[in-house]
């Protein structure tokens, strides 16, 4: 269950304590687990215990220990390598090649990264972040299912930001910021759940929260657990960890770890543990064992080591889909907010590389870029919302190439040519339809070369016009109707096979005869939920030499599917678009219109190429854009023939 921010607390602390009280939080009171001080710790040390040794494999924990710098120590304590400075908030992950190391220089009160190199034994140069707006409280890596890094900083007055630091635990030549993010008040400390991708903060008198990590998801936050009386915490919280589907969390006014296991809809509260030996214990640092895990507690008195009885079950092996890094991407939009919707692709006749991509800004008008994703047209005229592309419609002794889409303003459909010589777009004309609410839009051309557009309104009502040109215009002519029960957006026209693809945004995927003498008899293809979530809209078909696939944006999950477009649709795969850490390109979100070509557009595009539209345009935030992504790489990672 996903939670947004809500004014009225007493409702969210209602869910809160319901939740808590169902899971027997107040179960009868665990022991507290024994304790021993490391030596010669002090009372502003801190340690992150090593779980990936592989690296180094002596090494069992990072501390920091005051004016001694950064250690890699053994399980006795020995030192192995040595950083200079004074530094706080620490955390680290690694790998076989070395460790990736944030904290925060307490001097040039400015967080850096720093490298140790596995197979030199050796920390190379930090690399410092721009130091932020605010003072960084807490820093906490994580590393994504494609082995992206990033670092999130967390600060005071409700401040974040999230970078872009390296790929495993290799730093990018310079971090890229991804975003800023509006962190609770008095959170000084975060953990992020790789496997989850769940980032933990705290928020120091109220609770602890969990994000999504995600470079691309949505800032929404979900309890896990309240003070009281909303929650069982009694005090507040402070630092925190994390083991396979778990998380444990600080009280330090009241001396108690508390527990939480990871459900799907939410989190499970075991008894909290008593720290009666601690005085205001503040920061933690956990690794798994067979029985439990160890953990590293620091007070005021220093470090404190030591091992709790906690039997978790094994962690659930999580489904897996293939992340392919976006290849190119576009200039953003001009319009701020939900503004680029729907992409089509005008392939040149004679040289594929000098292709077009049309594409719609539903708050201006209609875009024109290269395959290097540059802004050639920008034509302002009106509320485009989708638009297509079909060539070869005779006109007054010849043929053009025409571009339509629908016009949410006046509700029309928008017409345009494309010259063959160089792609530029010109303004046609409209067409007006009695749609009172004008919204999807696709076009079909049929195998005795007469084209149509396909239009729906938010109704569920669709029209298909037949398109011709005469005295220098084109006219449209209604030839058929049919109506789905709910909203409809996105349609796609398979013209080699005759068949109309159209999406009932909640409920599935339908096909049926494209041509109009033809009855509309609706053919599921596949029904939302499971693979394919909610909103249906963008949606394409990809004409290979022998096999075609039907292309769709799983808008709720930011995925996207792969159906073979001839009965029974059997699902191919799934993929999601990633970031490009070398590239500086994020991935792709929450995807409205999407298209596809199997034509050869030339390097990198020799197998066809897909455009789909990107919600959500970060790294660094911009308003939204087009991603580009060749058809080879899905091909590959989804083994489909052509």
């Amino acid at each position: 269950m996903h939670f947004r921010f809500s004014p009225r607390p007493a409702a969210l602390a209602l869910l809160v304590m319901s939740s808590l009280l169902s899971t027997g939080h107040a179960a009868s009171p665990a022991a507290a687990p024994p304790l021993s001080t490391l030596a010669g710790s002090a009372n502003n040390d801190e340690a992150r215990l090593l779980n990936d040794t592989r690296f180094w494999p002596q090494a069992d924990r990072l501390l920091l220990a005051g004016q001694q710098g950064l250690l890699l120590q053994d399980a006795q304590g020995a030192t192995l390598a040595r950083l200079p400075g004074k530094y706080q908030a620490l955390d680290v992950r690694t790998d076989a090649d070395g460790a990736l190391v944030t904290m925060v220089d307490t001097a040039r009160q400015q967080p850096l990264l720093v490298r140790l190199d596995g197979a030199k034994r050796q920390w190379g140069t930090p690399q410092y972040l721009p130091a932020p707006g605010f003072k960084v409280e807490g820093s906490c890596l994580f590393r994504d299912e494609a082995d992206n890094s990033f670092v999130f900083l967390i600060g005071e007055k409700g401040k974040g930001e999230q970078w872009l630091v390296g790929q495993g635990t290799h730093l990018l030549g310079a971090a890229r910021k991804v975003r800023d993010l509006s962190m609770p008040p008095e959170s000084e400390y975060c953990q992020v759940d790789d496997r989850r991708a769940l980032l933990y903060v705290n928020e120091g008198a109220v609770g602890l929260w969990a994000y999504d990590a995600q470079a691309e998801a949505p800032l929404l936050r979900r309890p896990v657990d309240m003070r009281q009386p909303f929650g069982a915490i009694g005090g507040g919280i402070a630092g925190m960890a994390v083991l396979p589907d778990a998380v444990l969390a600080l009280d330090p006014e009241n001396r108690q770890l508390h527990r939480y296991r990871y459900l799907e809809n939410g989190w499970q509260a075991d008894a909290p543990l008593p720290l009666p030996t601690l005085k205001k214990p503040q920061m933690l640092t956990v690794r798994p064992t067979a029985q439990g895990a160890e953990i590293i507690i620091a007070d005021k008195r220093g470090l404190h080591q030591g091992n709790i009885a906690w039997p978790l079950p094994a962690a659930t092996p999580l489904p897996t889909i293939p992340v392919l890094p976006a290849r190119l991407e576009t200039e953003p939009v001009a319009s701020q907010g939900d503004a680029a919707d729907d992409p089509a692709i005008w392939v040149n006749p004679t040289d594929g590389a000098a292709s077009r991509i049309l594409a719609t800004d539903k708050q201006r008008g209609l875009l024109v870029y290269d395959l290097q994703g540059r802004k050639l047209q920008d034509l302002p005229v009106g509320r485009l919302n989708n638009v297509d592309v079909r060539s070869g419609l005779p006109l007054d002794g010849k043929t053009i190439d025409l571009a339509v889409a629908s016009n949410r303003d006046n509700n029309s459909l928008h017409l345009f040519a494309i010259a063959p010589a160089n792609g530029e777009v010109a303004e046609l004309g409209e067409i007006a339809t009695p749609l009172p609410e004008i919204y999807g839009l696709c076009m079909f051309k049929d195998q005795q070369g007469a084209i149509y557009a396909i239009v729906n309104d938010k109704s569920g009502r669709f029209l298909q016009y037949r398109l011709q040109g005469e005295h220098g215009a084109v006219r449209g002519t209604v030839v058929r109707e049919f109506s789905l029960p709910s909203q409809p957006e996105g349609c796609v026209a398979d013209d080699r096979q005759q068949r109309l693809f159209i999406g009932e945004e909640d409920v599935a995927v339908h096909a049926l005869d494209a041509r109009p003498e033809q009855p509309a008899q609706l053919q599921q293809v596949i029904a939302a939920g499971g693979a394919l979530q909610a909103d249906i809209e963008g949606m394409a078909v990809y004409q290979g030499r022998q096999h075609s696939y039907l292309v769709v944006s799983s808008q709720g999950n930011s995925s996207y599917l792969v159906l073979d477009a001839l009965p029974p649709y059997t699902l191919r795969g799934a993929f999601r678009i990633g970031l490009n850490a070398a590239a500086g390109i994020d991935g792709a979100s929450e995807t409205d219109g999407l298209e596809v070509t199997a034509a050869n557009l030339g390097a990198p595009w020799q197998h066809g190429m897909l455009v789909v539209q990107d919600g959500r345009n970060r790294l660094p935030e911009q308003t939204q854009n087009y991603k580009y992504l060749p058809w080879s790489a899905i091909a590959e990672a989804l083994q489909l023939a052509d």
